[in-house]
């Protein structure tokens, strides 16, 4: 019996561009049908954030013991921490026919397109670069000399848009979620996607 596998989904972007912020946007809607996957990270957390709801926070050695057993689908260190994606909770859900919606920083982002190259990658872009530095000051939660190596990071990250295959910019939280399902929804459409179900269709397995 012929089952459509999910589409991964990654949302990538600099730091302070909003993902958290769009993904939350996304998942606050009735309608949504993306699975999120909850990222690693040896990050402390920040004030409201939740261990097993935005992240699963790790020690260095835990996440580390991680990387060694190859139980994560990408893994990066970013500006001293460690961010990484769990493997098998991927691919399980893929495999039941879910979207797995991965929100990840830019240099994962690159590592998921080499292992997962039919995946779904969605740049999350700022509408300036002086945009992108009020709001990480406006954060109030790093230090002057973390915001600078956030800009300077973010002007490599925005030399990758390349690596993906959609770009949206973050000037209105609600648009930009709009523009996101609506290329999930054309992606789920594609030939290549479909056919598959189709051609079981024609023998008789549907």
């Amino acid at each position: 019996m012929y089952k459509e596998r999910g589409i991964l989904i990654v949302l990538s972007g600099p730091s302070g561009v909003g993902k958290g912020t769009v993904r939350k946007e996304l998942f606050s809607t009735p309608e949504t049908n993306y699975e999120y996957s909850i990222s690693m990270t040896t990050r402390k957390a920040r004030e409201g954030e939740v261990d097993g709801v935005d992240y699963f926070f790790k020690s260095k050695e835990e996440f580390e013991q991680l990387i060694e057993q190859g139980r994560l689908l990408e893994y990066a260190n970013y500006v001293g921490n460690y961010y990484g994606t769990p493997l098998d909770y991927v691919n399980d859900t893929l495999d039941a026919g879910r979207d797995v919606f991965l929100e990840i920083e830019v240099q994962g982002a690159r590592l998921v397109r080499e292992k997962a190259p039919d995946a779904l990658f969605i740049f999350l872009a700022p509408p300036s670069l002086s945009e992108l530095e009020s709001r990480l000051v406006g954060r109030g939660t790093e230090t002057d000399d973390v915001i600078q190596a956030r800009i300077a990071a973010a002007r490599e990250e925005l030399a990758m848009m390349d690596l993906y295959d959609y770009v949206v910019e973050n000037d209105q939280v609600e648009r930009a979620c709009d523009k996101i399902n609506a290329i999930v929804t054309a992606e789920h459409c594609k030939r290549e996607r479909v056919e598959q179900r189709y051609k079981a269709m024609l023998k008789g397995d549907l």
